[in-house]
């Protein structure tokens, strides 16, 4: 069945993908602890409407993406729900259809802040990937699992771990889909900083987002995005795009 035949209950939707306001700062908190926060194709589509919101929303100054419970940030797509996305080419053009949750977040342009407690697998690690700024509970464990499905990381794993902690580690984890812990998450420069628990990291990432959200809007959407094309392009393009 194809999404656009999915009847879907907003209320439900809404519950479990939660927009929070707090002056300047938005808080994204993905509800589903009891399925560790798996993405529903309805998640999908919901987190893809808000990162619309956000984009046209001018009060609303920087962003923190995280996930209800403490077992979990999110463990990537529910499984038991693909066949919600349709035909494999439709899955394949998801993107088209704003039904690629780690892209919301990657098209996002005010920053984001992804503060991560517990297991951050599969698309839950390209949502941490596609955050400008990545925290993290010293509990926490990250895999780029897809490899031990049959496939690979279909929204920007391959891409952007790579550009975040470079082509030999990110080789070693989309190849053995093994589990790294927090520390060497630090290590290799996928996480900026630990907490020693969910209640400090969620407290970090506010004030974190509250100290950036203070500055000029149009200074920092324009930091972000000449990080991405110091990320994509030459040094002489960089340097002209930034003067």
């Amino acid at each position: 069945m194809s999404i656009e035949q999915n009847s879907i209950d907003q209320n439900s939707v809404e519950h479990r993908v939660r927009l929070e306001l707090d002056g300047p700062v938005a808080t994204i908190n993905l509800n589903r602890p009891a399925k560790l926060n798996a993405m529903s194709v309805a998640m999908d589509r919901r987190l893809n409407e808000l990162a619309y919101v956000i984009n046209g929303n001018d009060s609303i100054r920087a962003v923190v993406l995280t996930g209800e419970g403490e077992r979990a940030f999110c463990v990537g797509s529910d499984l038991t729900d693909l066949d919600g996305y349709g035909t494999s080419w439709q899955y394949r053009n998801r993107m088209d259809r704003n039904l690629d949750y780690p892209m919301a977040i990657f098209k996002i342009r005010k920053p984001v802040i992804c503060a991560v407690s517990g297991y951050c697998l599969g698309g839950g690690l390209e949502m941490f990937c596609a955050s400008d700024i990545r925290l993290a509970t010293k509990d926490s464990s990250f895999a780029a699992a897809e490899i031990t499905w049959g496939w690979h990381g279909g929204s920007g794993a391959t891409q952007l771990l790579t550009k975040i902690i470079g082509p030999g580690h990110a080789t070693e984890m989309l190849l053995t889909g093994d589990r790294i812990d927090a520390t060497e998450a630090q290590r290799i420069g996928l996480v900026n900083h630990l907490y020693s628990d969910r209640a400090s990291l969620l407290s970090a990432a506010r004030e974190l987002a509250a100290t950036i959200a203070g500055h000029s809007p149009i200074a920092v959407e324009a930091v972000k995005k000449l990080v991405r094309v110091a990320q994509t392009s030459s040094f002489e393009v960089g340097l002209a795009y930034e003067n």
